[in-house]
């Protein structure tokens, strides 16, 4: 079987059994599809462990950083367990496909002083001028900040999925696992100025009404909210707090590090990003360590 046919069910296997997220999936296809370019898609039982070495040899020809080549050799690490697993292969040639360790970059995290004045800022504007995008806005980042949640668990929110009561969100993250996040009280009222001012003025606004009605974020011309809007959005106003462009994980980074620094446990912080590794958390408390270290060297007379 040619490998571009076993790659295409090896991402359906993704896709469906795993039930990893698009944005995963479309990653590995393109790591993948390149694999397929370089070596002329040939038979899958053809490909040796030395045509993969050639393949990242290109790759790291071709300018790509250390975390790139990880990550292609890591898609085609699981491409070949996944076709022996499958039967498509005797033996595994990426078993012992190595490359450089990636290098450990640290989140991301805007002054939560300075993000707590924009936030404020954006809330007094938005009430003054009713405006329901603005309204809406304003809500998108409280949320992304308060609760600490992804983009896509976002954009994905329907109306039923909020506690106004309790003030908790109930998400489907990663592989389709459902948790529910807390959220604060500047979170709580600016979804209720959303869901009470400007919603349904927004949503009265729009043709197709039944294809938003479920939703909790509507876009601007109808429907759900998509995450490119949300990417603008983030990148328009924290991104001058940090200097540089910055996505929406950038209030997720934010909220992790301001937990520990107000003294939260790992646990905690863990459950509420809703991830599987209590190591994936623990890059926060670099940061942490990072923050405080530099506030000594700045403030203390003998640091």
């Amino acid at each position: 079987m040619r490998l571009s046919a076993v790659i295409e069910r090896h991402l359906a296997h993704l896709r469906d059994v795993r039930r990893l997220s698009p944005a995963t999936v479309r990653a590995y296809r393109s790591d993948l599809r390149d694999l397929t370019h370089i070596l002329d898609d040939p038979e899958i039982g053809e490909i040796t462990r030395e045509d993969l070495r050639e393949w990242l040899w290109h790759v790291q020809q071709s300018g790509a950083s250390r975390a790139t080549l990880a990550r292609r050799a890591a898609s085609a690490r699981g491409l070949f367990a996944w076709a022996v697993a499958d039967g498509d292969l005797p033996t595994d040639p990426a078993s012992r496909l190595l490359t450089p360790k990636r290098g450990r970059t640290l989140p991301t995290v805007a002054p939560a002083v300075a993000l707590a004045e924009v936030l404020a800022e954006l809330g007094a504007a938005a009430s003054e001028t009713g405006d329901p995008l603005a309204l809406r806005d304003h809500a998108i980042l409280e949320l992304l900040y308060g609760a600490g949640i992804r983009v896509s668990e976002l954009c994905g929110l329907d109306s039923d999925d909020v506690d106004r009561d309790r003030r908790t969100l109930r998400v489907w993250g990663k592989g389709a696992k459902e948790r529910v996040v807390p959220f604060g009280g500047p979170a709580a009222a600016a979804l209720d100025a959303w869901l009470v001012r400007a919603r349904p003025a927004l949503l009265a606004r729009l043709e197709d009404r039944a294809g938003a009605q479920a939703a909790l974020f509507l876009g601007a011309r109808g429907g759900r909210l998509g995450p490119r809007a949300v990417y603008d959005l983030v990148a328009r106003t924290v991104g001058p707090l940090v200097g540089r462009p910055v996505g929406p994980h950038a209030l997720r980074h934010s909220a992790a590090t301001h937990l520990l620094d107000g003294g939260a446990d790992l646990r905690s912080v863990q459950e509420i990003l809703g991830h599987e590794s209590l190591g994936t958390t623990q890059i926060y408390t670099h940061v942490s360590h990072e923050r405080l270290t530099a506030s000594y060297r700045l403030a203390h007379p003998r640091a």
